[in-house]
Formats: C-alpha cells, structure tokens, sequence
C-alpha cells in the first residue's frame, strides 16, 4: 500500500493542464483545504481531515470526437510530475496530513465516498 487516509478525510484527484504553474498548484491546495465541505461545514484545516493526494491525467478527456479519448489537454509528465508534487507539498505547509500515490503508477483506489460530493475545482 502506497497512500491511505488513517481517518475519514479527502481523496483529492489532481489533473495538471498545460498552462498550470507553481502558483495554480498554490492556490488550489489553499482552496482544497480550507473548503468548507465536511460536516458542519467545516474544511480540513478546522478539523485536521487528511487528504489522500492522487495524480490523475484522465480529468482532461476530450470526448468530444469519435469513440476513443485523447488527453491533449494535460501535461505531460515532465510537466505535471513537479506540479502534482507542489500540490501536495503546498498542502503540507498549510499544516494539512497529506499522503500520496505514485505519480504515473497503474493504481488500484477504493474509497467510500459519503455523500455523494464531487467537485472540479480550477484556478
């Protein structure tokens, strides 16, 4: 096991598109953690929730032709790597527990997703 959330908390997919930068990654880890999504609504800095932080390049399907999707909207690697990471290390330095998966990787993620809420949040 790469990456688990030791207490209920945010499973975080992160998709990097071609304009996105060090500040992108920045601001978006400030809107993550402090959004008021938990109970009571309450964000992860009120109540310490951790956040599970996992790359995920499929957020930029372009589905729009054909059968098949293409992904030319998101970076590739030598770009989104770094800024996946600096969205991660932003989160930390907010004070938030932070885990990780690996960037890349073929990753099996379960979770139990208690709502449903799922949010697109951009910079």
């Amino acid at each position: 096991m790469v990456g688990e959330l030791p207490a209920p908390g945010l499973v975080v997919l992160v998709g990097v598109t071609h304009d996105d930068t060090g500040q992108t990654a920045a601001t978006l880890a400030s809107k993550v953690y402090h959004l008021r999504i938990l109970d009571g609504e309450k964000s992860c800095a009120d109540t310490g929730a951790p956040l599970l932080v996992v790359s995920q390049f499929t957020l930029y399907a372009q589905t729009a032709k054909g059968r098949r999707p293409t992904w030319q909207a998101a970076a590739p690697r030598a770009v989104a790597e770094p800024l996946v990471t600096a969205f991660a290390d932003a989160l930390r330095a907010l004070g938030a527990s932070v885990q990780t998966g690996v960037f890349g990787a073929d990753m099996a993620v379960a979770l139990v997703n208690d709502g449903p809420v799922t949010l697109i949040l951009e910079a």
